[in-house]
């Protein structure tokens, strides 16, 4: 063992002590979205820099009270990861110390937008009680990967089946899905070269309440019909939108017709052989030119410590701890060896988001 008084070793100690802490990041970012407290800097622009006391008179605690000093030491910790910027000001007469806190450019993700969307829902959709359950549990995804630890934590009921059976966590998972899709389907629209172009019949498998194929719509008046289809349970919920069909079935039996197929964060939660079937029924359902448009985290050839690799490595444990022991997010060569595997001869790969990757298999 190395000399235990180096630097090298002490920095070693704080990251590790740092690592075996980390729960304080995630829960302490579930407080402050439950507290409402990126809305109640934010206040529709203004971000002016609050202190504790003054943020606790903006979210209308059920208490009337709440303690300024505990919602101080949630918002320094997320200081320190760059959710929120600190203002110290300092009074020379009285020798006292004032921290205020506006939102940095991480932290405004968190706050409500014009269209009523957030971060914040998949912030605290990601940690509600019962997928917290599973996470003691993720070495058992190691010990036998038949079964995911999510379905270990809830008396053996998965991840789908238990938001079917919750309208509250289907409602929740509605918006999360909502406030990350719109961001990213701007980003879409705006990098794809016209892709959606010469298309009439577009389904969006797994759309969810419809986001994605309503921004879809608005831009490219071809599409002049829209198939959202989705699980029944999720479409029964899903709100009227002109131009869209909601249509409840499942994809692994079959996948309505179409010109065109999208998809979003869907193969990344199954297994290869799962995969093979979506994508298989996603074939047939083509015309030939006809193409599967997957939007899906790609993982690095190569892992490095930069944010996006954390958090495409990070989404890859939530899914195999949450969906699936052997679901997983992918590599570009794997992609494209499961669309050889379903018989799409032509596939590319296209970079459009910090997050996910554009791909296309074309029939």
């Amino acid at each position: 063992m190395a000399d235990e008084t180096t630097e090298i070793r002490n920095k070693a100690r704080l990251k590790i002590l740092e690592l075996a802490n980390m729960i304080s990041v995630p829960m302490s970012l579930n407080a402050i979205v439950r507290l409402n407290v990126p809305d109640a800097i934010w206040a529709n622009g203004s971000n002016i820099p609050l202190s504790p006391s003054q943020i606790l008179t903006r979210i209308n605690l059920p208490s009337g009270g709440g303690d300024p000093e505990n919602l101080q030491r949630i918002l320094r910790m997320l200081t320190s990861y760059d959710v929120f910027e600190e203002h110290i000001i300092v009074t020379p007469s009285s020798e006292s110390v004032e921290r205020k806190y506006s939102l940095t450019e991480v932290g405004k993700t968190l706050a409500t937008d014009e269209d009523g969307l957030s971060y914040g829902a998949y912030v605290i959709q990601h940690h509600q009680d019962a997928l917290v359950k599973a996470w003691p549990y993720v070495h058992e995804a190691v010990v036998d990967s038949t079964v995911e630890p999510f379905v270990k934590a809830n008396d053996g009921r998965p991840a789908y089946g238990f938001y079917g059976d919750n309208p509250e966590m289907n409602e929740l998972m509605q918006k999360a899905m909502s406030g990350v899709s719109v961001p990213f389907m701007k980003a879409i629209l705006d990098g794809y070269d016209d892709g959606f172009k010469e298309i009439k019949r577009l389904v969006d498998v797994g759309g969810s309440a419809g986001d994605c194929l309503k921004m879809i719509l608005q831009k490219y008046p071809n599409v002049t019909e829209g198939i959202n289809f989705d699980l029944p349970e999720v479409v029964s919920k899903a709100p009227i939108i002109p131009g869209v069909k909601h249509v409840g079935g499942d994809m692994f039996r079959s996948i309505p017709k179409a010109d065109a197929i999208f998809m979003k964060w869907v193969l990344t939660t199954w297994t290869d052989d799962e995969c093979k079937a979506i994508m298989k029924n996603c074939y047939d359902a083509l015309p030939v030119g006809g193409k599967l448009i997957a939007c899906e985290p790609v993982l690095p050839h190569e892992s490095d410590s930069s944010h996006r690799t954390r958090a495409l490595l990070e989404g890859d444990i939530f899914v195999m701890t949450i969906y699936r022991a052997k679901g997983k997010h992918r590599t570009e060569q794997e992609f494209q060896h499961l669309g050889r595997e379903t018989g799409f001869p032509h596939f590319r790969a296209i970079y459009i988001d910090y997050f996910y990757t554009l791909l296309e298999f074309q029939k």
